[in-house]
């Protein structure tokens, strides 16, 4: 008999449900001719949202620049324009030489974790969360611990569950602010606490703040970075989504606070950063254009702003559904409604999702996929444009109604 290849053990109980089972499912519809409405991932570019012609223009300008390998760490107007961002938002005492640029944020992601863990380490992240996180500390040998982000609090994170969570192994805490998937942005004084548990425990803390410009309703973003400089930071942030350059995968993370505490981390992590040789150079030369040019998200996110009306329409039309209830996101590009179980024929968020792509034709990830242990909550994107929103919408609630559990009358005695 042949010897079977098999993968890595490390990858038994890892998964990333963005593109899992249910994205193999979608992908096998479309090829047999079915028309998705893909509401599945953040990705600005299929729904008409271009990066700025500047960026584009001077990315182009400077291509034969951009033929050979930079410095391992980024190019230097890039990591400047980075450093004079932490100075405009708060963050104390960056310097250029700091910053890592990565190719996206999920890149360094995973050599963040690699960097710092090892086997059996704990770093505790939310639930729900950005799958990323979780399975980049299993990936790399530590042990993801999740902490409640409490629903009823507008999905800020329970404080006193995350420091319950708290072990000698404990070596990080991970917090996504804006939040993907619930949409949440966290109040400050849910932050200053997070703080204190640092403080409290000598952890460091990893914010994951690529959305810090994605926000409604006059809610502000606080970078967590600024309200400490005894903690170690750890701040991520990137093109991706305020920019709406995804595929560029334009990235950073920028060291604050108490660095002298993390010289043998940031020597490991700059050897990682070495091995991959750099960052795609191209896009690091639009990092410096975007960070200082007009900032179009703002017009996006304005009382009559795309993205304003598209998140209005998709919050209530989910909402008039009966079953369905789902915070207002502040920020982000998402909703994480809640589906009411007892009420209809479903099982579980999986199944509501796998029926609802066979049935219906409209693809979004369920709760379970971001790590939330409820089996009643469904990611939706946003992004798509107003029309095929009602569509998809509408096509949910008539989903729902055909799985509504009819109420039995009560027989009154004559």
């Amino acid at each position: 008999m042949s010897k079977q290849f098999l993968k890595s053990d490390r990858l038994n109980n890892l998964s990333y449900a963005i593109r899992g089972p249910v994205f193999e499912k979608a992908q096998q519809l479309e090829a047999m001719g079915q028309k998705i409405i893909n509401l599945n991932i953040g990705n600005p570019a299929p729904f008409g949202f271009d990066v700025p012609d500047e960026i584009v223009h001077d990315m182009i300008l400077n291509l034969r620049n951009a033929q050979g390998y930079s410095h391992h760490l980024g190019i230097f107007s890039a990591r400047k324009a980075i450093q004079h961002y932490t100075q405009q938002i708060g963050i104390k005492d960056v310097q250029f030489e700091d910053i890592f640029v990565g190719n996206g944020v999920s890149e360094l992601i995973v050599m963040t974790m690699q960097a710092l863990l090892n086997q059996g380490d704990e770093i505790l992240i939310p639930s729900p969360d950005y799958p990323l996180w979780t399975t980049a500390v299993g990936l790399s040998g530590g042990k993801p611990v999740h902490y409640i982000c409490d629903e009823e609090s507008d999905w800020n994170p329970d404080i006193q569950d995350m420091e319950s969570k708290i072990t000698s192994k404990t070596k990080a805490i991970v917090i996504i602010n804006p939040n993907n998937p619930t949409g949440a942005v966290y109040e400050k004084d849910v932050l200053k606490q997070i703080v204190k548990l640092a403080e409290k425990h000598n952890l460091i803390i990893f914010s994951d703040e690529i959305y810090d410009k994605i926000l409604y309703d006059g809610n502000v973003h606080v970078p967590i970075a600024t309200l400490s400089e005894d903690v170690f930071f750890m701040t991520f942030g990137g093109i991706s989504k305020n920019y709406r350059a995804a595929g560029f995968r334009g990235g950073w993370v920028i060291p604050s606070g108490a660095k002298h505490r993390a010289k043998s981390f940031l020597e490991g992590l700059n050897l990682l950063a070495s091995m991959r040789l750099c960052a795609n150079v191209p896009t690091q030369y639009a990092i410096q254009t975007a960070l200082g040019g007009y900032q179009s998200i703002n017009d996006l996110v304005a009382e009559n702003g795309r993205l304003r009306k598209q998140r209005d329409l998709v919050h209530y039309k989910l909402t008039d559904i009966p079953g369905i209830t789902c915070v207002k996101p502040k920020g982000s590009l998402y909703v994480f409604p809640k589906i009411d179980l007892k009420k209809f024929n479903l099982v579980d968020d999986e199944q509501f999702v796998l029926d609802l792509l066979t049935e219906q034709k409209v693809f979004v990830v369920s709760g379970k996929g971001f790590n939330y242990p409820d089996k009643s909550h469904f990611r939706v994107v946003f992004l798509p444009d107003t029309d095929t929103l009602e569509l998809a919408t509408n096509r949910i609630g008539e989903f729902l109604n055909e799985k509504r559990i009819k109420s039995t009358p009560i027989l009154q005695e004559a």
